[in-house]
């Protein structure tokens, strides 16, 4: 792939190319939802939001304090905040800050990652993953997407994706614990293949649910960047610390491979200070991580045993969702009769037509859920 993509164009074009397919993605659920009273701040009152994977836990005690502290020097641009947080993150993994770059988000970075990709080939994927900062490529025609077939089991099928790399491919991106299934490959299994697949191309891990699993360490490859190994690792500060709002991110990866990516919009310049101390007092709050992981095994507990009531399954998950096979029923037609009942959740993703996405928040939103689901269900089986 020989196209060349400026800066300009990344922050303009792509960035609003990309805002526009996920409101694509969303317009007609948005339209579909039950009307409610106005609010800045998060879902109406009375309405159960289950539809983004956010922990409304947060942001924690600690990340309050120190958001009102930077509130009040919010008259300056970032610098020695961004410093701080890179040098954390660098610290905590014995790597240096330029094996770190931070963002708005993961997908800042993860669109930079795809666009520098894209001037040298094809993205290879799953059937499955969260693809939305890869289809850039495709929106701005400077790339493509290859995905393997389904299984049936929705696992990502490694071996096959090691046998589809070939010179056509300038990077595989796997999201692990995956999303929207919620399920997590084999430690072992996903750092054999990274280094293995990391010999032939680059390869992308998205590990923005990984510290919601039980062994966030064991389960991470970024190790294998210190090993110096060609792997790039997404992180975010918008799942289990409860910062989805504040738009805190950043990648892992070779020094050369962040300074390639950075050309592409990554970077702490579009970041805020309130987002960055945020992220700085939650980083190694292990406590509120804790309680937050506690919540999300409760909550997944009370959707398995409703799914289960109610003759519905749901694979198993590592993650702040489930992913509900519905039978015979329609995502889309679920997802319409459960926002009549104030209980928003996902709709179809790509062909997956009987697969329906909830998300794990309060407790109490989470048991809105499970007592809309029996009536959406007789209302949808007549």
């Amino acid at each position: 792939m020989t196209n060349k993509i400026s800066r300009r164009l990344f922050l303009g074009g792509a960035a609003a190319a990309l805002s526009t397919a996920a409101a694509g993605r969303i317009g007609t659920a948005a339209a579909a939802e039950p009307a409610a009273p106005a609010t800045l701040y998060g879902p109406a009152p009375g309405v159960a939001k289950l539809n983004a994977n956010e922990n409304p836990y947060g942001p924690s005690p600690k990340a309050l304090k120190a958001i009102a502290q930077a509130g009040q020097k919010g008259a300056y641009y970032v610098n020695q905040t961004a410093v701080k947080l890179k040098a954390m993150i660098a610290e905590r993994h014995s790597l240096t800050p330029e094996h770190v770059t931070i963002g708005s988000g993961s997908s800042a970075g993860l669109t930079a990652a795809a666009i520098a990709a894209a001037q040298k080939g094809d993205i290879l994927g799953p059937d499955l993953f969260w693809d939305t900062t890869a289809k850039v490529v495709e929106i701005q025609d400077i790339g493509g997407i290859k995905r393997l077939p389904k299984l049936e089991s929705l696992q990502i099928d490694l071996k096959g994706m090691y046998d589809a790399i070939d010179d056509s491919i300038a990077m595989v991106q796997i999201t692990n614990p995956n999303n929207p299934t919620g399920m997590l490959i084999d430690a072992g299994a996903m750092k054999d293949f990274c280094i293995k697949a990391s010999k032939k191309t680059t390869v992308l891990a998205d590990e923005a649910y990984n510290e919601l699993t039980d062994d966030p360490d064991g389960n991470s490859v970024i190790p294998l960047v210190k090993a110096g190994h060609d792997v790039i690792v997404a992180r975010t500060f918008s799942k289990i610390y409860g910062l989805a709002g504040l738009r805190v991110g950043y990648l892992i990866a070779q020094p050369e491979r962040i300074a390639e990516m950075e050309r592409y919009g990554i970077g702490w310049y579009g970041l805020n200070q309130a987002g960055l101390a945020a992220a700085i007092a939650s980083y190694e709050d292990q406590s509120f991580m804790d309680f937050s992981r506690n919540k999300v095994r409760e909550a997944r507990q009370m959707v398995s045993a409703a799914v289960k009531e109610h003759g519905l399954t749901a694979l198993p998950s590592v993650t702040n969702f489930m992913f509900v096979d519905l039978g015979d029923l329609n995502a889309e037609e679920f997802r319409k009769e459960m926002a009549r009942e104030n209980v928003l959740i996902r709709g179809i993703y790509r062909d997956y037509t009987n697969w329906s996405r909830v998300s794990m928040g309060y407790l109490e939103d989470v048991e809105k859920y499970t007592r809309a689901l029996p009536k959406v269900l007789y209302r949808m089986r007549g």
